[in-house]
């Protein structure tokens, strides 16, 4: 039976290639696995399927019960965002580069997380240090999915370890600009014409548990804010009613790359817990915060703090 291997809902760019890389350094290794997601591939984001398109990779096939596999989990280790009865699977292993999560396992696993700016660096280091090679296409999508979670560098989150590991991948998959990669994976993220305004929420979309509070967070990177000033208010309306579906809060992050900050739409049962979180003050329904680009550096934790996590 082929190991699942498979990254959190609502997959974006580094959780497909995660899994497109792990699955490939597994099966070079003698373990036979295969790339998944929990999505159907209609649904795969646009950022992503420009990548795989560009680089020739196959979409990873949609699996949503892990119940009776063994699975292999990539960008994440919370029970939250695994697909169904992940607690009847076999974990078999987890990389990541986030926070270590509630997942249980009956017996010692593989589990290699640190922190950098992507899943993707971790695995460029497993291929490293265990002189396994790297595909030409498997090189393409890793590196797309460094420069999307660093926004090209750009991000809080980024360290030495990306910025090496782009270096040497570049090489690989033959890629000679690594600044017009980057703006082709940045056109179709921010392109919304056409997309219902749902889908958009949920493109990028988490629900955190702080401190018994279900708190969501989205976001989208733009290359300006002009992009949505024709559908704020279908925005705001929206997030709106994802806060009244049992939510605490609901935070959806304009990320403007250019300006290198976040204007924040704020629905909250305690907008004055955000605004002490951020050192802002929220005006209608949002707020700017200057520098704010990584939901998982600056977002979840002054906000976890905030709730007294």
């Amino acid at each position: 039976m082929s190991v699942c291997v498979v990254g959190h809902s609502n997959p974006d760019t580094d959780s497909v290639a995660a899994a497109i890389s792990f699955a490939h350094y597994l099966s070079a290794t003698g373990t036979d696995a295969k790339a998944t997601m929990q999505i159907a591939a209609a649904d795969l984001n646009p950022e992503s399927k420009v990548v795989l398109d560009k680089f020739g990779v196959a979409t990873p096939e949609t699996m949503t019960d892990a119940g009776g596999k063994d699975v292999a989990l990539v960008d994440f280790s919370d029970m939250g965002q695994a697909p169904a009865n992940i607690d009847k699977a076999n974990v078999i292993g987890v990389v990541d580069h986030h926070k270590i999560g509630d997942l249980t396992t009956n017996g010692p696993i593989f589990f290699y997380a640190k922190p950098v700016g992507c899943s993707c660096t971790v695995l460029y280091e497993m291929y490293k240090d265990n002189n396994v090679a790297i595909p030409k296409d498997v090189a393409g999508v890793m590196v797309s999915a460094i420069l999307s979670d660093t926004v090209n560098f750009k991000s809080p989150t980024c360290t030495e370890e990306d910025k090496v590991a782009v270096k040497a991948l570049l090489e690989i998959a033959q890629v000679a600009d690594q600044d017009a990669l980057f703006m082709d994976m940045l056109k179709a993220k921010s392109s919304i014409d056409g997309v219902a305004i749902k889908d958009l929420i949920f493109r990028d979309y988490k629900d955190f548990d702080m401190n018994g509070n279900k708190v969501g967070i989205g976001q989208i990177e733009l290359a300006t804010l002009d992009q949505v000033a024709g559908i704020r208010e279908e925005l705001y309306k929206a997030v709106a009613e994802v806060k009244a579906d049992g939510r605490h809060t609901v935070l959806f992050m304009l990320t403007d790359v250019v300006k290198e900050g976040t204007d924040l739409v704020v629905v909250s049962d305690d907008a004055a817990l955000v605004e002490k979180a951020f050192n802002g003050k929220v005006d209608g329904m949002t707020m700017w915060v200057d520098g704010m680009m990584s939901r998982k550096k600056q977002t979840v934790p002054p906000l976890q703090t905030a709730f007294g996590c």
